[in-house]
């Protein structure tokens, strides 16, 4: 039996209910293409392989690859061994539908990863720890919201599906852990110009989120910029929506111009 690796947050799923229960919310057919980060013990690998033509897996532990291509020929599941953080997804194809059990300790890190790569993205289905899935998800105002909340859903809508219990794990983790839904925008709500400027006007005001606006943006705007904007300047970056960060950061490179 292979021992999960601290290094790299293996908490292996093993309740047979919430397989078909992620099954059932991702609902696979023949000739999509799929992409699995960190198959593990393949809990939902071989179930994914009864139901697809082909599978393609991103796995960083050589013991996990030497077991997974023993078990499965290279016709079937095509294995990617390395960081999923490093994995270009455009080398797989377009229109991918991305899943997986993501590690706890990498797994923000991931999805800005994975947001970098929407454009080729249909869909992707994630296990994540409960608590970043209510920050994916939160609403301004809310004591989850923040930089997370913003930069996913400028890209993506995003839908809480259900809660796990830690005992569907082995280890057991310390937490619960939510399934995720995530469809990246056909057509962007509200388009940021420089979306660089737009990731680094959301660091910023979230950066100390007890600081109003006036203070975390000064150096990109001033308090009569915030009011011409209708935005009140001793606001909070977390009572912001994303078409209101999108806004500030379309006025500042308009001044820019």
């Amino acid at each position: 039996m292979h021992k999960p690796r601290k290094r790299f947050g293996q908490h292996f799923l093993e309740d047979r209910g919430v397989v078909q229960k992620m099954l059932a919310a991702i609902h696979p057919q023949p000739g999509e293409r799929f992409v699995e980060i960190g198959p593990g013990l393949g809990a939902l690998t071989f179930p994914l392989l009864q139901r697809l033509d082909h599978l393609d897996v991103i796995e960083i532990d050589r013991d996990i690859v030497e077991d997974l291509r023993a078990r499965y020929p290279a016709n079937r599941l095509s294995i990617h061994e390395g960081d999923a953080l490093e994995f270009d997804f455009a080398t797989v194809g377009h229109d991918l539908r991305v899943v997986g059990n993501l590690p706890y300790n990498i797994s923000t890190a991931l999805l800005f990863h994975l947001t970098d790569c929407a454009g080729i993205v249909h869909d992707a289905h994630f296990m994540l720890q409960r608590e970043v899935v209510e920050r994916m998800s939160a609403q301004p105002a809310t004591p989850a919201y923040g930089r997370l909340s913003v930069m996913l859903q400028y890209r993506w809508s995003i839908d809480s599906l259900f809660d796990v219990a830690p005992s569907a794990f082995r280890p057991a983790p310390k937490v619960w852990s939510s399934v995720v839904r995530m469809i990246p925008h056909s057509v962007l709500p509200h388009v940021a110009n420089d979306e660089g400027l737009f990731a680094d006007v959301v660091m910023r005001a979230f950066g100390q989120r007890r600081k109003t606006l006036r203070n975390t943006l000064k150096e990109k705007l001033g308090a009569s910029d915030l009011e011409q904007l209708g935005i009140d300047p001793v606001a909070r970056g977390e009572t912001l929506a994303v078409a209101d960060f999108v806004r500030i950061t379309n006025f500042i490179a308009g001044k820019r111009t």
